[in-house]
């Protein structure tokens, strides 16, 4: 079969709305550019989603459809018209369930109402050659019944769902489950690859990668400087990314701005945690926070920085990420300094400054910016050039032809 003609029908944890990037979403970028049809499916909001973000935009561009309990389709903004994004009506919150009977009839119910929108979008469309793919959502339809006819089912790993309390109860059971039926299962990190080939010995790494469109703008746009650092004066220590309690090592953040006074960090991402405030990080006087930014802000961002870090804690969770953005730095041309989280991490040790402890990151700081010259940064940028979406595409298919 010619794989130009094959669909994909992608389901996601990931909205295409969400307010940073996903890998997801990124994907679907890179599958774009073939030509294919790829349907977008947003994970379904929970009753509790409707009521607490009724007031959100995202809940109020789809609220006739999800009175009506029917499936929404929609357009994503900078993407052509051969990816339909498709929002299937609410789900139950179940997860505060025991594990028992109750808890797998009512799942059995959530997955039931997104399988009926994946037929709908199969009717609507004429699907008929189609590979299913799960990114990271095995609460429901991790895999579809074989009734449906996928040409394959793949399922994708992005992180370990043992070390998150709210993903681990049930989540990790139906993940095992999904890994084991699935067909196919792509893994982002040599770790997740050691976890779940256990379960499936068709597991295959797949790393995150770079959009090379939107991150080759830091280096060949003429930006002026964003609002929230417009003013600063001094060499800027810049990170991009979701900043939570798991991963984040805000003691070390703390660290880095006090031993750098005469630096600022700029700090560009959510923050899901209050961990920030417990080490004072708010009140120091050379942080900035500038809250969420969409994907394509950051190359405005990451053009004025003089360093990237990466200051991830050390332990069993970081140890199978392999971060986004880790090749948008490097895409940049920007110097980096991460700690030794991981075996992945490690694979860039040729381009990046790596910390075994918080002295070291702080030392390396100052290393990396006297060292900072044009070779250096072509080697960055050389190293990320193999790590863009579009080698991941071609990747997977590769992958994927040998099981077609």
């Amino acid at each position: 079969m010619n794989a130009q003609n094959i669909d994909l029908i992608y389901f996601t944890l990931f909205p295409w709305d969400h307010p940073y990037s996903s890998v997801s979403l990124s994907f679907t970028r890179a599958f774009a550019k073939e030509g294919r049809r790829i349907f977008y499916i947003n994970p379904p909001f929970t009753l509790k989603d409707l009521w607490t973000r009724k007031d959100t935009h995202q809940v109020q561009m789809r609220m006739k459809e999800q009175w009506t309990r029917t499936t929404r389709f929609e357009h994503i903004p900078d993407l052509p018209d051969n990816v339909v994004a498709v929002h299937p009506p609410a789900i139950l919150p179940i997860n505060f369930l025991p594990k028992g009977n109750s808890y797998d009839r009512l799942q059995q119910w959530n997955e039931n109402v997104v399988l009926k929108s994946i037929q709908r979008t199969i009717d609507q469309y004429n699907i008929k050659n189609y590979i299913y793919f799960n990114c990271f959502n095995p609460s429901v339809a991790g895999v579809l019944p074989r009734s449906f006819q996928p040409l394959l089912n793949v399922y994708q790993c992005i992180d370990d769902m043992a070390q998150e309390v709210y993903t681990a109860k049930h989540w990790l059971p139906l993940e095992n489950q999904t890994i084991q039926k699935a067909d196919l299962c792509i893994v982002t990190s040599k770790e997740l690859q050691r976890l779940k080939r256990s379960l499936n010995p068709n597991t295959h790494i797949l790393h995150n990668a770079v959009d090379d469109s939107i991150f080759e703008k830091a280096l060949t746009e003429n930006y002026a400087r964003p609002a929230e650092i417009s003013n600063v004066q001094t060499p800027m220590i810049g990170f991009t990314g979701n900043m939570d309690g798991s991963r984040i090592d805000y003691p070390l953040l703390k660290k880095i701005a006090d031993a750098h006074t005469d630096k600022t960090l700029v700090l560009v991402g959510p923050t899901n945690s209050e961990d920030y405030k417990a080490v004072g990080l708010h009140q120091t006087p050379n942080v900035i926070f500038t809250g969420s930014k969409n994907i394509r802000e950051l190359p405005k961002y990451l053009q004025h920085f003089d360093c990237t870090i990466i200051p991830f804690l050390k332990n069993t969770l970081t140890a199978s990420i392999y971060p986004l953005k880790i090749n948008e730095y490097l895409f940049a041309g920007k110097p980096v300094l991460s700690t030794n989280f991981s075996e992945d991490i490690r694979g860039f040790k040729e381009v990046i400054y790596l910390a075994d402890d918080h002295d070291a990151f702080l030392q390396n700081i100052d290393t990396a910016l006297a060292e900072n010259n044009q070779e250096k940064q072509q080697g960055r940028v050389a190293v990320a050039k193999q790590n863009t979406w579009t080698h991941r595409v071609t990747q997977f298919w590769e992958v994927v032809n040998t099981q077609l």
